[in-house]
């Protein structure tokens, strides 16, 4: 049980911090809402059109793109973390990973899904 009683202050102290927030902030919040400051606010710019209008495929295909580069980036923590341990082998297989990540780069930007400007059959 001792090596769980830092984790559950810290659970506690989160949301102690959580709860402590949320009640603050009906105390010290906008007590007199008006539609101008219940309105979003987006960068400085009024704005314009429905927020549900749909988006564009392309939209989405690089917010996946994105994701799956950032997500392989986040095995390179652990790989350096061990480089040492694992030697030559470690480099040869990372070296091995980053040809894989810009051979599938290079593979969607001749796609075309990076250029928002035209339509390209995919």
């Amino acid at each position: 049980m001792d090596g769980f009683l830092p984790i559950l202050i810290m659970i506690g102290l989160g949301a102690g911090f959580a709860g402590g927030s949320v009640l603050l902030s009906q105390f010290l919040g906008p007590s007199k809402p008006t539609p101008e400051k219940s309105a979003p606010y987006e960068c400085g710019m009024p704005p314009v059109g429905d927020a549900r209008e749909r988006q564009s495929v392309k939209f989405y295909l690089v917010a996946m793109i994105f994701l799956l580069f950032d997500i392989e980036v986040a095995f390179l923590y652990p790989w350096a973390m061990a480089f040492r341990e694992l030697g030559a082998v470690a480099y040869f297989q990372i070296v091995a990973f980053f040809a894989l990540l810009v051979t599938g780069y290079i593979y969607v930007w001749r796609k075309g899904i990076f250029d928002w400007s035209s339509e390209v059959d995919r």
